[in-house]
């Protein structure tokens, strides 16, 4: 009988910490020794884990705000990834770019983020990728026709996100997303992966973990012969950082070395996908609009969540940002109709990606998009209106409700890129949006502390010294 597959994936990100307003990332004493927690993580975690070859032997991904980081701070880590993932035949996959709960975004925002991912993902490592981590495997079918029509293959999914009172995770289904296309999703072992994340004891010894609980879970074959794969999918973090040592664990876990005295093989996901593609896989449908954080669908990053003791903050911020959003988005299309040469501004949002990397220039950009003979004044009016999008984007990061109160550093993040793309857009349209947004942000309070959301808004822009924001209108008060 064919051996079976174990394949480790490990979802590295980390929530953009850059002031919108300065691209750099302010000191936090929090993390001391370090400068900042990023810093912090990639000594902890994404250097020895590079360093120890782990990417050339596990699926993994690294998202948008992590390949910037280690691109500007930590070059040598970002590369070894990349060679790794060429010496292992193709282990890393992409992400959307914003860690945006996708289900939860317009079409168009969808859009952009999977073509921004894509492009980050091949302009960091040199090839495309043809499997996706969804932001906290968050789905539905509109968000998966989406992706296909990106040229994306695969997903890994959660087990409990199948529509079927149960799913054997020990093999590809496919997804039919329409128009005669599939997608195929990889249920990840929901016992396995939660063991690796949170029980230390599991993961003290890699080869008894391997012989005890990996190794009986693949002993069973599948009715059609279909060589059995298992995934455990676990944050990347947890190795290194969130509990010493378990980079060294999951070292030995995919180690070449102890194959010899194992039953299955250890392989990438786009190998064992690959590697099953002349069978022809059942077909599941998945449960929309779940994840693998909440098991209450998304109302983590929407409403009152039972996973918080009170989230009655949630779905005010999010009314807050998206009524933002389509006021930012009605202004673009008023501001492009005003720029010569700008045909479609939505276009253009997803090219803008390349400045956004380093890939390209923003007057070579402008250029392209405008024309050789266009003004300098409309070139730079073309390159704010890109960058209120980039931040308007970034507003929705997934990390701004994940918590437990609006008065974390993470909501005040989401605040600031907010902030930065209003601005911006009032600037180039005489709106009072911001103003507005303060009104809706009022609406909201912090459970700990009973400040609204407005002052919080203003407490996040003085952290970093940006001037506070119009006083509401008096009868708005």
């Amino acid at each position: 009988m064919t051996r079976g597959r174990l394949v480790v994936h490990a979802h590295f990100y980390q929530p953009f910490r850059v002031d919108p307003f300065t691209d750099r990332i302010p000191d936090d004493l929090s993390a001391a020794p370090f400068r900042n927690w990023n810093e912090r993580i990639t000594a902890e975690c994404y250097r020895p884990i590079a360093e120890l070859g782990i990417p050339a032997r596990i699926s993994w991904n690294l998202g948008a705000t992590l390949t910037a980081y280690l691109a500007r701070e930590a070059p040598t880590v970002l590369a070894a990834f990349a060679e790794q993932d060429r010496a292992g035949g193709g282990t890393g996959i992409a992400q959307s770019f914003h860690h945006t709960i996708l289900p939860l975004a317009s079409l168009a925002d969808r859009r952009t983020e999977i073509t921004w991912g894509l492009r980050d993902f091949a302009y960091r490592f040199g090839r495309e990728a043809t499997a996706m981590w969804l932001p906290e495997t968050g789905v539905d079918l509109a968000t998966l026709r989406v992706a296909a029509d990106a040229g994306i293959k695969a997903v890994i999914l959660a087990p409990w996100q199948a529509d079927v009172s149960h799913v054997d995770p020990r093999r590809p289904y496919r997804v039919d997303v329409g128009g005669g296309r599939h997608i195929t999703a990889m249920f990840y072992d929901g016992d396995l992966s939660g063991a690796v994340s949170f029980e230390p004891a599991a993961t003290a010894d890699a080869d008894r973990f391997a012989r005890e609980r990996v190794a009986p879970r693949l002993a069973a074959p599948l009715p059609d012969d279909v060589p059995p794969t298992l995934v455990i999918a676990t944050d990347g973090e947890l190795y290194g950082h969130h509990q010493s040592f378990r980079d060294l664990f999951l070292q030995r876990l995919v180690a070449p070395e102890a194959d010899a005295g194992r039953t299955f093989d250890v392989v990438g996901l786009q190998a064992a996908i690959a590697d099953q593609e002349g069978h022809l896989h059942p077909e599941i449908r998945i449960r929309d609009r779940t994840s693998w954080s909440c098991h209450h669908g998304l109302l983590r990053w929407t409403a009152e969540c039972p996973d918080v003791p009170d989230g009655r903050w949630k779905g005010p911020l999010r009314a807050a940002l998206e009524r933002l959003a389509g006021g930012i988005d009605v202004a673009t299309e008023a501001i492009a109709r005003d720029i010569p040469g700008l045909d479609d501004p939505w276009a253009a949002r997803d090219r803008y990606v390349d400045v956004v990397i380093g890939a390209r220039s923003g007057d070579a950009f402008a250029a392209d998009c405008l024309g050789s003979r266009s003004t300098a004044a409309d070139r730079s009016r073309l390159l704010d209106l890109m960058e209120a999008q980039r931040w308007r984007l970034g507003m929705f990061a997934s990390c701004g409700w994940f918590w437990d109160d609006p008065v974390r550093t993470e909501t005040h993040q989401v605040l600031r890129a907010a902030a930065r793309a209003v601005r911006l857009v009032d600037g180039l349209a005489g709106s009072g949006l911001e103003r507005r947004l303060v009104e809706d942000l009022a609406t909201l309070r912090s459970p700990s502390t009973g400040m609204d959301g407005a002052a919080i808004y203003r407490k996040a822009l003085s952290e970093i010294g940006q001037p506070p924001p119009p006083e509401p209108h008096p009868t708005a008060r």
